[in-house]
């Protein structure tokens, strides 16, 4: 039964005064929740971002062409990347309306926001996102979820208990090609499904291009280094691990192999149907690099996951046989998908979309954009293309890979419990320990 939606700051007050975590097992399918927004004379929704590294901003530029949202917040604990998030967002509307935050929580505390944009390194995922969703906000968050498992699950039940819509950052839904390729599977084009393959990226892409900077030294003036490190163990200070390069340090990021899980695998299960499920057996290999070094992800991997169906999946980074990209492979059958193009053993699937979709028995949630998308879903209160509870199947066949190459076992997981079988020592790397006074909520 609807009722009357309170006012948003008396609704805010309410969730940041009596937000507590449920027991698991609670992940189920996303349902249509009450509005939970300010409607403003503008009728604009009002935006902030916390975090102006590498999709801060592009995530913003999308944002700021939309005439039915305002960027009104902006956070980051470097100077520097802060005032190029002002300087872009008050930019485009020629005024100084846009507020600038230091502190996350002092952000998300303000009554004249709507919903956030989180584009903050892995270890930063749980404790920026559950304080948004406490607070009532609607959320856009990068992929993957979290740094761990229990990070998610954390996630997860602050995004459901709350009722806020959720959007990932795993675009790729949003693109026609990748739903038409998830359409095929799912109508069962290829037959029974045996075999999928999913190629990611290899070894470290230095993305701030700072080799040159491997050396201990202080932090620059304008980074809050103690903020920046936050949860995470404290380690000097190294511009090669900073800014962006983050992912390749597993003590604030997950490699080549958590980057882009979220993409991938994320459509793999999209054309299997297994956005509420996950692998029951998980098998890995790895090459890293010498102990002491730098960067010290995963340069090379192979995961060898068996599914529902009795379904076998390798997810790969680094291996030949192994195409950058997402194919299920069928008894009657093959598709291909990436993000250069599209194939299919039938050429016809190839050469006409429309035929293609005029098979097709099972139609997904066609998004424009995945930006726009978001906006359309804060209005209606239905999911998303991407809710929470499908980036976090999407990335557990990845984190329990990167523990199966850390341990050098196989490792068995109960999907209905989200639990490692008879394994303690693995069953521990599905959570981290804190440094304080941070804590996960």
């Amino acid at each position: 039964m609807n009722t009357p939606s309170p006012s948003l700051l008396s609704r805010r007050r309410f969730l940041a005064t009596t937000g507590g975590a449920l027991a698991f097992p609670l992940i189920f399918p996303g349902c249509a929740t009450e509005p939970r927004r300010r409607v403003r004379p503008s009728n604009r929704i009002h935006l902030g971002i916390v975090g102006w590294g590498l999709q801060g901003p592009s995530n913003i530029r999308t944002f700021l062409h939309e005439e039915d949202c305002r960027v009104v917040a902006a956070c980051d604990i470097d100077r520097t990347h802060l005032q190029a998030a002002l300087d872009t967002i008050n930019g485009h509307y020629e005024s100084k309306d846009c507020k600038g935050y230091h502190d996350y929580r002092e952000m998300l505390a303000s009554d004249d926001l709507d919903a956030v944009v989180l584009a903050v390194p892995d270890h930063w995922h749980e404790l920026v996102a559950t304080e948004a969703a406490r607070r009532g906000l609607d959320i856009y968050g990068e992929k993957p979820l979290a740094q761990t498992i229990a990070e998610q699950q954390s996630i997860v039940r602050a995004v459901q208990k709350n009722k806020v819509i959720w959007q990932t950052g795993s675009w790729q839904r949003s693109l026609p090609s990748f739903r038409r390729a998830a359409e095929i599977v799912r109508s069962g084009l290829l037959g029974e499904i045996t075999r999928v393959e999913v190629g990611l990226p290899a070894g470290h892409n230095d993305l701030a291009k700072t080799k040159e900077f491997m050396e201990p030294t202080a932090p620059p003036a304008e980074l809050d280094y103690e903020r920046w490190i936050g949860p995470s163990r404290m380690e000097p200070y190294i511009k090669a691990r900073g800014h962006m390069n983050w992912r390749w340090n597993y003590n604030t990021g997950g490699g080549q192999l958590m980057d882009w899980i979220g993409h991938h695998c994320d459509i793999a299960h999209w054309g299997l149907d297994f956005d509420r499920s996950g692998p029951s057996e998980i098998e890995a290999q790895a090459e890293f690099p010498a102990a002491g070094a730098i960067w010290n992800t995963a340069t090379k991997y192979r995961i060898e996951l068996k599914y529902p169906r009795r379904i076998a999946m390798t997810i790969a980074g680094g291996h030949p046989d192994i195409n950058n990209g997402t194919k299920w492979i069928g008894k009657d059958g093959w598709v291909y998908v990436t993000r250069a193009g599209f194939d299919a053993s039938n050429p016809e699937w190839k050469k006409s979309p429309a035929l293609a979709n005029a098979l097709v028995k099972t139609k997904l949630q066609q998004s424009s954009t995945h930006h726009r998308n978001f906006l359309d879903c804060i209005k209606s209160r239905q999911p998303t293309v991407t809710p929470v509870e499908t980036a976090h199947h999407s990335a557990i066949p990845g984190h329990l890979g990167l523990i199966a190459m850390k341990t050098g076992r196989k490792i068995r997981w109960d999907v209905a419990s989200e639990t490692i079988i008879g394994d303690p020592t693995a069953s521990k790397l599905l959570s981290r320990d804190y440094r304080g006074p941070w804590k996960m909520s």
